[in-house]
């Protein structure tokens, strides 16, 4: 995995997680919807990024 990409799928999902605390601590659906959707984005560019290193992609 790239670097640049390994640091970008994990400050994505740092970014999704505080989205979805902020969202649980305001109550705001639509916050926590979207910090959940940019954690599963960061995962999903992980586990790609995993894939390519791995030669199975």
């Amino acid at each position: 995995m790239s670097a640049s990409e390994k640091a970008r799928a994990k400050a994505e999902q740092a970014v999704g997680k505080a989205a979805q605390a902020a969202g649980h601590a305001t109550g705001n659906e639509k916050l926590i919807a979207k910090g959940r959707a940019a954690q599963a984005a960061g995962k999903a560019r992980e586990s790609k990024e995993s894939l390519k290193d791995t030669g199975q992609c």
